[in-house]
């Protein structure tokens, strides 16, 4: 297949070689031809055939119809190439809050055929230095608001980098000003570079994806058309940064594919986001598991009846969950499984495909295997390593990893499932959560299940910590509903309510009560945080 020259080679000549990276199959109905840029799928068609007019994004402080999206990110675009020289392969980063500008200013990096490294808008000058320095970005846009620790960054690597704040006293909006005209998309093709997407650093050691145009087609067709299904009359709302790809694809990239609207605003408490949904008359929802539980009180009796489709992502979603949200709205959550290297999901069920205990089987395109440490499968009901394939897969820049992640043309993700003869996944642990305990295997979230079905229980987390004659004990982290009047009869307590309930082997030996769990901004829990803790026990 051709490949459309790239000015700036950097992406390209750090991709890892050909042989590592894994087999990559077409997904039924992808747009996989050259020429092909993602821009023009998402946007500019549905203006192009007289749709317009139709919503296509709102916030707190205004609403853009489809075609005032393009002409937004059309403005930026010729930013971009006139005043900032971006060429193709280009890195372009990207800081803000989840918002319209922010949104436009994705598509106009697709639009100029350069690559969009949007980076979580709270990280710190130090994260960023960690970004700039892996991926050479050559001109970057950034919140006004958000300016200090970028600049900070920036001056710490000595790369200049030119850097155009937008919002409040921001310049970029004047720059924009100049430029009415249509931008020319950049020939791009299936191959092209779309984005960089940085792994959420859950292990503390983020890594750079490398993704193409016809992944992020990919995913439209597969993630969206077989479980999200979105329509022009949806409305998408949620609380991912569109710097996650969970939130890229469910805040973005999937309402756009289906002509529908999404609301994007800055950040959300419970109840602003309780309000939102039912102000909007909001349709579709992407959150993670803690979310869900802390709004499922907040949409009780009815107030949530617009919701179709409710989908957690980002953390493995807890039995209590998943029955709280149940009860509160009349909506079963749908659960995905997916990854930074997959771009997006690639296990999942909706609807009447939903089976208790299982997140669900594979999306059209992937197919799945379970493998022990070697790589060889291991057959129906054994408990391994889950292995995908599909039409997206890992490619890290410059980054040695690869070959732990990609191997015999695997993806090996580094979960540990099952795999029922149906070919659902039931999901037991991250591989490197798995506790071993005097020769046990436990799966830290079948005891977080349980402990989060005690009533006082708010939040939870269980790791495992070193232990000299078990060489692993279970320990529970837990943020209760309101304070204990005496915290070792409630440890004791939560110790039973688990030995009541899994074999003797399974329950804490440790309870440490927390104020909150260390989660990044994705929502997601830093388990490794908890592991090097030095939390008194209580």
């Amino acid at each position: 297949m051709p490949r459309a020259p790239a000015d700036d080679p950097f992406v390209r000549e750090r991709l890892p070689p050909p042989d590592a990276w894994p087999d990559i199959s077409v997904v039924p109905g992808a747009e996989n031809g050259s020429p092909l840029n993602c821009a023009y799928a998402l946007l500019d068609r549905h203006v192009d055939a007289g749709e317009g007019d139709r919503t296509a994004i709102v916030s707190d402080d205004e609403s853009l119809s489809y075609a005032m999206l393009r002409d937004r990110a059309d403005r930026i675009a010729h930013v971009l190439k006139r005043d900032l020289g971006v060429n193709r392969g280009n890195r372009v980063l990207l800081r803000g809050f989840n918002s319209p500008t922010l949104a436009a200013a994705w598509l106009a990096v697709q639009k100029c055929g350069a690559v969009a490294v949007t980076t979580m808008p709270l990280l710190r000058a130090a994260e960023l230095s960690t970004i700039i320095r892996i991926a050479r970005p050559t001109a970057a846009l950034c919140e006004a608001e958000l300016s200090g620790e970028l600049e900070q960054a920036i001056r710490r690597e000595s790369i200049p980098i030119p850097v155009l704040d937008y919002g409040g006293s921001g310049v970029l909006g004047d720059r924009m000003a100049r430029y009415g005209e249509r931008f020319d998309n950049c020939a791009t093709a299936a191959d092209t570079v779309s984005l960089i997407g940085f792994t959420s650093g859950t292990t503390g050691r983020p890594k750079a994806t490398v993704h193409f145009h016809r992944d992020v087609m990919a995913i439209c067709r597969s993630v969206a058309d077989a479980i999200v299904r979105p329509a022009p009359g949806d409305v998408f709302i949620g609380t991912a940064p569109l710097a996650f790809t969970f939130g890229l694809g469910g805040l973005l990239l999937f309402p756009l594919h289906g002509g529908a609207t999404v609301v994007l605003n800055r950040r959300y408490s419970a109840e602003s986001f309780a309000d939102a949904v039912i102000h909007h008359r909001a349709t579709v929802c992407f959150t993670v598991p803690t979310f869900y539980r802390r709004i499922a009180p907040l949409l009780a009796n009815g107030r949530a009846r617009t919701l179709r489709l409710c989908v957690s992502s980002g953390e493995a979603l807890p039995h209590p969950v998943r029955d709280q949200w149940r009860a509160s709205t009349g909506v079963e959550l749908t659960e995905l499984l997916g990854s930074t290297e997959m771009l997006h999901a690639f296990v999942g069920a909706t609807g009447d495909d939903v089976r208790p205990g299982f997140i669900g089987p594979a999306l059209p395109g992937y197919q799945l295997a379970i493998v022990d440490d070697s790589g060889n499968p291991l057959p129906t009901g054994r408990r391994g390593l889950l292995a995908v394939k599909g039409p997206t897969g890992c490619r890290y820049l410059g980054d040695p990893r690869q070959s732990d992640y990609v191997r015999q043309g695997w993806n090996v993700t580094g979960d540990t499932c099952e795999l029922d003869e149906d070919g659902y996944v039931r999901y037991v642990a991250r591989s490197d959560d798995l506790i071993v305990s005097a020769g046990y295997n436990i799966s830290g979230v079948e005891v977080e299940n349980v402990l989060l079905e005690h009533p006082d229980v708010l939040e939870c987390a269980v790791v495992g910590t070193p232990d000299p004659s078990r060489g692993q004990v279970v320990a529970a982290f837990v943020v209760a509903k309101s304070p204990p009047d005496d915290a070792s009869t409630f440890s004791e307590a939560l110790k039973q309510h688990v030995r009541d309930r899994l074999a003797p082997y399974k329950y804490p030996r440790t309870i440490h009560l927390v104020d909150a769990l260390p989660r990044n901004e994705s929502g997601k829990l830093q388990r490794f945080r908890l592991r090097e803790s030095r939390v008194v026990t209580a």
